[in-house]
């Protein structure tokens, strides 16, 4: 005869019975620990020490090689809703912006900018895609404050712009509130044409991460269309 797995379960002593239960909640408690190290808020891991290891999680604001003339790096920038960060890698991965990411790193500085050193192996891809919208901010307001977010502003060209490549373009503009630069970097997929057609006086919407190189507050769009020509 042929016992079935409850006739089994109620037949077996009570001593063993619990031991059977003591190890399923043991291997529920394994099973919760392979998710991941607990991740922390950005904006809180931005305050934390150079060199401390922190593990964050967000949506991507700038796609992963989008400042490599620049900065020197295939790295890419994510957001939480607490804050941005830019993260430092060396070799590009294969995802958008959008994507839903872990990244572990290593805090640090780099030319004034807060950065989180990490490797491909340290970046996990996680399930869901989310669009971050940039947060509205005056040119004047763009500084410390927004480094690391997604921003747009809305202002007119102050100077002629300026070729610095292969790094990129210098682009400064006002809305009334104070002068800030647009860094348009060279990686980013504009045609030079048309950064050369701009001229003192247009109006731009320009969406971008808010950055910083040593002493200049940026905004460093990420795309051709992240830069409009407003109707006059």
């Amino acid at each position: 005869m042929t016992l079935s797995s409850s006739a089994f379960s109620s037949r077996m002593p009570l001593g063993p019975r619990l031991l059977l239960l003591t190890l399923s909640v043991v291997l529920a408690a394994c099973d919760t620990g392979s998710e991941g190290p607990k991740s922390t808020p950005i904006s809180e891991a931005r305050g934390r020490a150079n060199g401390t290891q922190v593990t964050v999680e967000g949506y991507v604001t700038v796609q992963p090689g989008a400042f490599a003339s620049a900065m020197g790096n295939e790295g890419f920038a994510l957001q939480d809703n607490t804050g941005g960060i830019y993260v430092k890698l060396a070799r590009k991965l294969d995802f958008g912006l959008g994507a839903h990411v872990r990244v572990t790193g290593t805090l640090n500085d780099e030319s004034n900018l807060r950065i989180l050193e990490s490797e491909p192996g340290s970046v996990e891809k996680l399930t869901g895609t989310q669009q971050v919208e940039a947060k509205d901010v005056k040119t004047g307001d763009v500084g410390e404050s927004t480094e690391g977010l997604l921003v747009r502003i809305n202002a007119r060209v102050t100077r002629p712009i300026n070729d610095e490549l292969p790094y990129g373009y210098e682009l400064y503009v006002d809305d009334g509130s104070g002068e800030v630069q647009v860094f348009i970097h060279g990686s980013a997929g504009f045609d030079p044409a048309t950064l050369n057609a701009l001229t003192v006086g247009q109006t731009l919407q320009v969406t971008g991460f808010s950055s910083q190189y040593e002493d200049t507050l940026e905004v460093a769009p990420r795309r051709p269309s992240d830069l409009v020509v407003q109707a006059r």
